[in-house]
């Protein structure tokens, strides 16, 4: 019977002072039937023996809610990261090593899916989330997230002088470290240096039939690509005359026609490191990957040479892509999430992944590491509106989709 009463007992949610557990329903109960029982004295006043026992009853419960407001250690939080595993885990470590208590319960992504797949969990679970923390490779899909309102607006550690583009205005999210889309050129393909191309939009150009390429542009930080030219092509100028077939008459890019040469001229792989390795092994001229791909095969001896494009006068310029982190609303362990997303948007984070093998580029204002792929010439950033690309992303999507799965 004791056993019993035990496990009945213990289904119950309870509130625990020291050694004695009183189930909240049974608490609520015996404050109840002493309220109903109160007696009055000829003063108007409740009858000391009913006060002492309506305190008695009561006092676990104030012990309960004062606690309650008193951040308590979590001894987890949950991440999920769709950077790659192999440049977030010694970062991750560190923290673990650092932070005596907190554990990091790490959810990476599946490379077939890149981003979505985890975005798509988020968005499953977001009556009852079990993510505390995102670590995005990319930022359209964060602000996706915000849209929804699946993201905690919070104050982040970072200088008033961080770039606009790169911070929500909201506090629901922050960019930082970002990687570039370049082109790979194969040396040993193409040995003249004046005959390289020098724009992402000579995918489209005819005279590179089947000899450049890029990654299917559903997925990862080719479809923001694709997307970021879709929503700009009015702001893109086609001077070359290879370009001018795909201008419209203001002499701007007709998004449509252009991505249809692309489709008809450039080789589509499955992912950045894919066209990277083409690249590399001579499969490929050229081709458009990031700079953590291409800095792999460059660094490895490799016969090619990094190219940033669009940095001719009145060109487009070269697009970055931060990496993005943010709290979830409704965080399961909010104290140690809070911690963590500080972490990981630290200047000396960002120090790491521009020093790392990936060799990303700083956001932090007045960075003393440069990324190693900077070279001695200036780099000119393409200004993008991030929150403009992702209100047109759906569109987008469907318009790339429609042309690359004709293929």
């Amino acid at each position: 019977m004791q056993n019993a009463n035990h496990a009945r007992i213990s289904s119950h949610r309870t509130i625990q002072t020291r050694s004695v557990a009183i189930p909240l329903p049974i608490l609520f109960r015996e404050i109840a039937n002493v309220t109903l029982r109160i007696k009055f004295n000829r003063f108007g006043f409740i009858d000391s023996a009913a006060s002492w026992k309506i305190g008695f009853l009561l006092l676990p419960l104030i012990f309960a809610v004062c606690v309650g407001c008193v951040p308590q250690r979590e001894g987890s939080v949950v991440l999920y990261s769709a950077a790659d595993r192999e440049y977030a885990t010694p970062i991750l470590d560190a923290y673990d090593r650092n932070t005596p208590g907190t554990e990091i319960a790490r959810q990476f992504d599946v490379e077939s899916s890149k981003t979505l797949g985890l975005v798509t969990r988020i968005e499953q679970e977001k009556t009852r989330p079990r993510c505390d923390v995102f670590w995005n490779n990319e930022i359209i899909h964060t602000i996706r997230l915000q849209k929804q309102g699946l993201l905690a607006s919070r104050r982040w550690n970072v200088p008033d002088a961080w770039p606009k583009s790169f911070r929500a205005q909201d506090g629901t999210w922050i960019g930082y470290a970002a990687r570039a889309r370049v082109l790979l050129i194969n040396k040993d393909k193409l040995p003249d240096s004046s005959t390289w191309p020098t724009s992402v939009l000579e995918l489209a150009d005819k005279k590179w039939h089947h000899r450049c390429g890029l990654a299917y542009p559903i997925y990862g930080t080719t479809a923001t690509h694709m997307a970021v030219l879709r929503s700009y092509a009015d702001d893109i100028r086609c001077e070359s005359e290879s370009m001018r077939e795909f201008a419209n008459e203001r002499g701007s890019l007709d998004w449509s026609r252009w991505s249809g040469g692309v489709v008809e001229h450039a080789v589509v792989l499955a992912g950045n490191k894919q066209v990277a390795l083409a690249v590399s092994s001579g499969e490929l001229d050229w081709g458009l990957t990031d700079t953590d791909d291409a800095a792999v095969e460059k660094e490895s001896g490799k016969p090619v040479e990094i190219v940033f494009p669009d940095q001719a006068t009145g060109a487009f310029g070269t697009l970055f892509i931060p990496n993005t982190i943010c709290v979830l609303k409704g965080a399961p362990h909010p104290t140690a999430a809070a911690s963590l997303a500080d972490y990981l948007t630290s200047e000396k984070v960002e120090s790491r992944l521009t020093m790392g093998n990936s060799a990303q580029f700083p956001v932090w204002p007045g960075a003393k590491q440069p990324s190693r792929l900077q070279g001695d010439k200036a780099i000119r950033w393409a200004e993008v509106d991030f929150e403009r690309v992702a209100l047109q992303w759906t569109e987008s999507m469907e318009q790339i989709k429609t042309k690359f799965d004709k293929r």
